[in-house]
């Protein structure tokens, strides 16, 4: 954690700017004392940007679109910031936290699964290389999945190099 001292105030921060920062500063202490990792670079949901893909994946299986869904993409984005931070994929946290454990304190009730990826690569080759793997394949078809989350976290000192996490569930 980096700390900033003044020695003089600072004439050009205004009220707000300095609310901001005091709003800012509160946030980092609070995941400080998360048991969550802060992710090393820069995550983002991105179930909006694969809907049409996985609809595609499973219409041409005959099977229904599945909706994406807020609690499974924070699921998504919690394992890939983890694998981010530890510059490996897994399954489980260093929390000794099984995909199970990580659903049901997430919320997310039912039969569920989940799907990793770690590469320099976009949406269209990620879901490329699940559908080429049996079990990631399966995952997708799963015809009792209604419901995705997906997300990314960036590797920090690599920017192309993204960690991803899909999570579907009932």
């Amino acid at each position: 954690m980096t700390i900033l001292t003044v020695d003089s105030p600072l004439p050009d921060l205004n009220r707000r700017t300095l609310l901001k920062a005091a709003g800012l500063a509160a946030l980092a202490g609070i995941a400080a004392c998360s048991t969550v990792t802060v992710p090393t670079g820069e995550g983002a949901g991105a179930s909006s940007s694969a809907t049409a893909t996985l609809a595609g994946i499973r219409t041409t299986a005959g099977l229904p679109a599945l909706a994406p869904d807020a609690q499974l993409e924070q699921a998504a984005l919690q394992q890939a910031g983890y694998m981010a931070s530890r510059e490996r994929m897994s399954h489980t946290t260093g929390w000794g936290k099984d995909f199970a454990s990580r659903m049901k304190d997430n919320g997310v009730r039912g039969a569920a699964a989940e799907n990793i990826a770690e590469g320099r690569f976009d949406l269209q080759k990620l879901f490329d290389i699940w559908m080429h793997s049996a079990g990631h394949r399966r995952n997708m078809l799963d015809p009792d999945f209604s419901r995705f989350g997906l997300a990314y976290v960036r590797d920090g000192r690599d920017p192309a190099l993204r960690y991803w996490s899909l999570v579907l569930g009932r």
